[in-house]
């Protein structure tokens, strides 16, 4: 490595390559004077280069953002734990409709009917309905409308279209009676995780119990070796 009063240019091979290491590297860099363009080999810190700033060799110096500070609004409840009516009240919940990501909403979760959709409805309206027969019914008009499908593109390949919206009026029936058994599957659901819980706990209470006779059992043993010595 050159020492001394060695004059260089900045166009000098040895001096881009030494700034490249120093900086890709972590060596320490030679002191390099605009004035003089001389090189010292005393110990200098890093140039502090800005975000998007170019090294001499034109490789682009590598950016690392800083995590971001917290909002500012976090300064409203500094004071909340002495007075807690000194922060601002949380937002009312929103009520009917809204907008998301520029489609319409409402908070009234209510599965729309199929004729508000403008669809046939192949199953009997009310609030008896009994789901299982139901579907099992659409389950096998569907599979003797894909039968007749496949006999239609055989036979009659024009009068493949009427076929096509049989079995899409299917699937719609389907989805939607399928849906309409999401708030019992939501139910469910919930229930199940209620009892597993419960089971868990009791579990756990049980082993409490039987770790607790052991730990008994063998103070009473350390006891009665104690007392017979």
């Amino acid at each position: 490595m050159a020492t001394g009063s060695h004059r260089v240019s900045w166009s000098s091979p040895l001096v881009n390559l030494h700034r490249l290491l120093s900086r890709r590297f972590f060596f320490y860099p030679l002191q390099v004077s605009s004035s003089s363009a001389s090189i010292s080999s005393s110990k200098v810190s890093e140039p502090n280069f800005r975000i998007g700033q170019v090294c001499a060799v034109g490789f682009p110096m590598a950016a690392t953002a800083t995590y971001p500070p917290p909002p500012p609004y976090y300064k409203l409840y500094k004071d909340y734990i002495q007075n807690p009516t000194s922060a601002p009240e949380p937002p009312p919940p929103i009520e009917g409709t809204y907008v998301l990501f520029g489609a319409n909403y409402t908070t009234d979760d209510v599965l729309p009917s199929l004729e508000e959709q403008g669809v046939r409805q192949l199953y009997p309206t009310g609030p008896n309905i009994d789901f299982k027969n139901e579907l099992r019914s659409l389950n096998r008009d569907l599979q003797l409308h894909i039968l007749e499908l496949a006999d239609v593109l055989i036979e009659r390949p024009s009068q493949y279209a009427r076929r096509v919206e049989d079995i899409s009026l299917i699937f719609k029936n389907l989805h939607h009676l399928l849906n309409s058994l999401r708030p019992h599957q939501g139910r469910a659901t919930l229930i199940h995780l209620l009892e597993s819980q419960i089971q868990r706990r009791k579990q756990a209470v049980e082993d409490i119990k039987r770790r607790r006779e052991e730990a008994q059992k063998l103070l009473k043993e350390a006891l009665g070796t104690l007392d017979g010595h």
